[in-house]
Formats: structure tokens, C-alpha cells, sequence
């Protein structure tokens, strides 16, 4: 009898234990969450800097600056200005091909996108109120309003076959200012990282690159955009140790890769500004996400920080802190809803083996390019063009991570690949990783548009360092790049040149530079690896 008391004894406080880890790993935190919902809950429940002393009411965000220096494509800005003179230049206004013929060539059906965006403003006000009635708040904050000119909006309804945004286009000027001033509404992690906030593995999700700290901010005109925290300074070099799939995330990369992009005259890169986010007014206090929430501490120095979360673990030694409540990031307009306008997500032919020690077909076999130009769809089609556009692209900007690529299906087998995710970008200056080019040396074929574009930007009234550092005067964060890295693009840039020169004298102008889709050039087998 004295055994099954014992048994009963220990079976209650059993139960009894794991009733009050309950209460105080997960009933509770709610609890207090929604008693001081006015107070700012600026703790972390699982670490011991919980108790840390709250800081000063954070400020209110800082007045805008006096507005940056704008350069429109095609005109405006200083006369003796570079950028200016560039986007002046016949390249950059003659009439693009194929040429627009109607609503067709336009991603979205105007009507249609409106109607859209009206339900969405629309279910967006209907929850706000529900989540305010039941946290017993009460707010003067009139509902959101859905605005047909708002510049997000417009962004959307300009884009057509020929890229995101038409050349000189006043939207985006507009959208950039609002992205920068704007209050924000809402914040919320991205659908990738709610997904894998179910089930992760914190010793792979939770890196020091931040692999996964990243937010989607509403603004108060109901666009949205991603933020990217500041993870790394500008004067700070990758160690050249790290494997490309683990180097950091930078902000100022975001940046720079929009502002090349647009003078590449690809435009395939959303809109990116950079901005000082007040973390604790503009993420903390305007999100409903708990988990959000529930990441954010004060730091031993008093500024407000949060991190990446995987489930029951505090990664406070990989957090990011304002300061004290001011965090530098980039902000990248979101593209239309995917049930607007689906894209295909494409593994790259040149995707990296994302492995300590394997290695692609394309990295051993020279002529690998053979049989890409003959599979479909790029034996018929611009596909393998595009893909070598990126590639240019991504080795100015020193980007190994590209393994996949996205493309609205509206626009077929011929549409542009958009250049979205370009935060690991300009790590190493002092590194050029011709890899990158192997579309480019193992298939020895551009677009003729794009050499006479890098061919502009090498010659000194056009350097593309110089435009560059131009263009980037406008951000809010100038000095986006340091200055060897805007060296390292012309140094980039000559090689790219070299590359191409290589192609040509091994097979032909008319065979490498392409004035058509793939389909009306004649495949060579016996091309290989053309770069020295």
C-alpha cells in the first residue's frame, strides 16, 4: 500500500509540473501580452535579459532629410552629371523590341487588379477591427483606404514585357520616396520563414548570416515591402572562408543591385530604398504576430534588438539591434499577388552544388553549354539569353548564390527573368569569381543590346563606377557602397569585355553576338570554355 501512494504521489506531481511548465512557457506570455498590450513588451520570454530595465519611450522617427539628389532617366538633374548624360544616350531611348501592341503585353488587366486589391483593403480592415475587439482597444485610426494613384499600384500596372518598370518612369521615383517615408501599418514574417517556423532545425535555420531575418512591412497607403536588416558594415569584406550559401545577408547589396540594374537598362530588379527604421514604433508596436513579438529584447547597451526564431530556442547572440531604436535596412517592393500574376520558379542550369564538397556537371565539363542549348526551352526561345544576362549581372555584383530564377508565365517562354534576392551580393571586392560567368564563356553568345550597353558603360564619359556612385547619392543611406567596390565593377567590367572579345575571335561575331532569340542561331558543337 505505502508503494502505490508513492506511485500516486509521484504521478501527481508529475502532472502538476508539467501543468505549470504550461502556464509559464505558454498560457502565460499570452496572458501578459494581452493585459499590457499598451505597454511595450520589450522582452524576450526565454532569455534571462528579460529582466533587463526598459529603455527611454522610444522617440518619434526621425524627420525626413532633405531630399537626395535625383537623377530621372532621360533628363533632369545637374548638366555636367554623368548619369544624366547617360540615360540621355540613344541606347537608352531607342524604342524597345518586340514592340508594345496592347493589354497583352501589360502584366495586369487594370480593371481586374483593382477589383483585387479593393477585396483585399477590404478584409484587411474587417480583421484589424476584429483583432481590436478582442484585445478591447479602441483607436481613432480611420480604415485603410485603397487609392488608385498610389504609387505601388502603379508600379504594378506598368509592368510589361520589356521589364518592371517602362524608362523614365516617374512611378518609381514615387514609389521610392513613399517606401522611404511612409508609416508602416503592419509587420510580419514572409510566408517562407511562417513555414518554417513549423518545423526547423535551429543549427540550420538559425545561422549568424541571418539567413532568415527578414519582414514584410505594410505602409499606410497598403503597399508593402521587404526589410532587410543591416547584418554587415559597409567596410567589412565575406571572410574568404565562407561558402557562399552561408555568407551574409547585406542591405546595402539590395540597394545596389536595383540602382545597376536600372542603369544595366535591364530593369528587372523591384524597387529598393534604403531606410532607418524605428524597429520599436514601426515593427513591434504595429504587429499582431506573436511570435514577432516575442522576439524582441533589450540589449546589456540598452538598444532594442530581435532575431530569427525557431521554436523554443532564444538566438539572442544573432539578433540585430537598433540604435537604440534605429536600424538601418533596405526595402523591396513586392511584385502583384501570385493569384494576380503567377510566376515560375526555374532551378538554374548553372545552379552551385550547395554542398561542402560536390560539384556540378557545368563546373567539370567544358562543354556543358551543348546540351543546355539544346534542351527546350532554350533551344527556341531568349530563355538562354536572359540566363546569361543574369550572369552578367550577378558577377558585377558578385552574387554566386543564383540558383533559381523567376518569370511571369503571362509573358512565355520569352519573358524576362526577374533578378529578385540579390542580398549576398558585393561581399568581396577585392575577389572576382569568374565562375559566375560560365553561361557567358561556355556558350559564348550575348544579346547585342547588352554588349553596346557594357561597352557605353566602359568608356570614360559613361565609367560605371562613377554613374554608380551617382545613382546611389540618391539613397538615404548614401554611401551605399564603399569605394572599391565601385572600383571592382569597372575592373568587373573589363573582363566581361575580355570574355566576350575571347568568343569572338574563337568563333565569329555573328555567331556569339545575337540580334534574336537562340532558336535562329545555328549551334556549334565544337564550342568550349572561350576565357583565359
Amino acid at each position: 500500500m505505502p508503494g502505490l501512494r508513492r506511485d500516486r504521489l509521484l504521478t501527481l506531481l508529475l502532472l502538476g509540473a508539467l501543468l505549470a511548465a504550461d502556464l509559464y512557457f505558454h498560457l502565460g506570455p499570452r496572458v501578459r501580452r494581452r493585459l499590457q498590450h499598451r505597454e511595450r513588451p520589450l522582452g524576450c520570454p526565454c532569455a534571462r535579459r528579460a529582466a533587463s530595465p526598459a529603455p527611454a519611450p522610444a522617440p518619434s522617427a526621425p524627420s525626413a532629410p532633405s531630399a537626395p539628389r535625383r537623377v530621372e532617366p532621360g533628363g533632369g538633374g545637374d548638366p555636367g552629371s554623368k548619369l544624366r548624360a547617360l540615360f540621355a544616350h540613344p541606347l537608352y531611348n531607342e524604342p524597345e523590341e518586340p514592340p508594345l501592341l496592347g493589354p497583352e503585353d501589360s502584366l495586369l488587366a487594370g480593371p481586374e487588379a483593382l477589383r483585387y486589391y479593393r477585396r483585399k483593403v477590404a478584409r484587411w480592415n474587417r480583421r484589424r477591427k476584429m483583432y481590436k475587439e478582442q484585445l478591447n482597444l479602441t483607436s481613432l485610426e480611420p480604415p485603410v483606404q485603397l487609392r488608385q494613384d498610389a504609387s505601388w499600384v502603379q508600379f504594378h500596372l506598368g509592368i510589361n514585357r520589356h521589364g518592371l518598370y517602362p524608362r523614365s518612369s516617374p512611378v518609381v521615383s514615387k514609389l521610392l520616396q513613399d517606401m522611404r517615408h511612409f508609416p508602416t501599418i503592419s509587420a510580419d514574417y514572409s510566408q517562407d520563414e511562417k513555414a518554417l517556423l513549423g518545423a526547423c532545425d535551429c543549427s540550420q535555420i538559425v545561422k549568424p548570416s541571418g539567413v532568415h531575418l527578414k519582414l514584410v512591412l505594410r505602409f499606410s497607403d497598403f503597399g508593402k515591402a521587404m526589410f532587410k536588416p543591416m547584418r554587415q558594415q559597409r567596410d567589412e569584406e565575406t571572410p574568404e572562408d565562407f561558402f557562399y550559401f552561408i555568407d551574409f545577408q547585406r542591405h546595402n547589396a539590395e540597394i545596389a543591385a536595383f540602382h545597376l540594374d536600372r542603369i544595366l537598362d535591364f530593369r528587372r530588379v523591384p524597387p529598393t530604398v534604403g531606410r532607418l527604421v524605428n524597429v520599436t514604433k514601426e515593427i513591434l508596436e504595429v504587429t499582431r504576430n506573436e511570435i514577432l513579438q516575442s522576439v524582441f529584447f533589450v540589449s546589456p547597451a540598452n538598444n532594442v534588438c530581435f532575431f530569427a526564431k525557431c521554436p523554443y530556442m532564444c538566438k539572442t547572440e544573432y539578433a540585430v539591434c537598433g540604435s537604440p531604436h534605429l536600424l538601418e535596412g533596405s526595402l523591396s517592393a513586392f511584385l502583384p499577388s501570385l493569384n494576380l500574376a503567377p510566376r515560375l520558379s526555374v532551378p538554374s542550369p548553372w545552379i552551385r552544388s550547395y554542398s561542402l564538397a560536390g560539384r556540378e556537371e557545368w563546373e567539370v565539363n567544358p562543354l556543358y553549354c551543348d546540351a543546355v542549348k539544346q534542351a527546350y526551352p532554350h533551344n527556341s526561345s531568349n530563355r538562354l539569353l536572359n540566363i546569361i544576362d543574369m550572369a552578367i549581372f550577378d558577377f558585377l555584383i558578385g552574387n554566386m548564390d543564383r540558383h533559381h530564377y523567376e518569370m511571369f508565365t503571362r509573358f512565355g517562354e520569352d519573358g524576362f527573368l526577374v533578378h529578385l534576392d540579390n542580398a549576398r551580393g558585393f561581399g568581396r571586392h577585392s575577389h572576382d569569381e569568374v565562375s559566375i560567368l560560365a553561361p557567358l564563356f561556355q556558350c559564348c553568345r550575348i544579346k547585342r543590346k547588352t554588349l553596346l550597353h557594357l561597352q557605353l558603360l566602359a568608356q570614360a564619359d559613361y565609367r560605371l563606377s562613377d554613374v554608380m556612385r551617382e545613382s546611389l547619392l540618391e539613397d538615404q543611406l548614401s554611401p551605399v557602397l564603399t569605394e572599391p567596390h565601385l572600383l571592382a565593377l569597372d575592373r568587373r567590367l573589363q573582363t566581361i569585355l575580355r570574355t566576350v572579345q575571347n568568343c569572338i575571335e574563337a568563333h565569329g561575331e555573328q555567331s556569339v553576338v545575337a540580334d534574336g532569340p537562340m532558336g535562329q542561331w545555328a549551334p556549334d558543337s565544337s564550342r568550349a570554355n572561350a576565357t583565359s
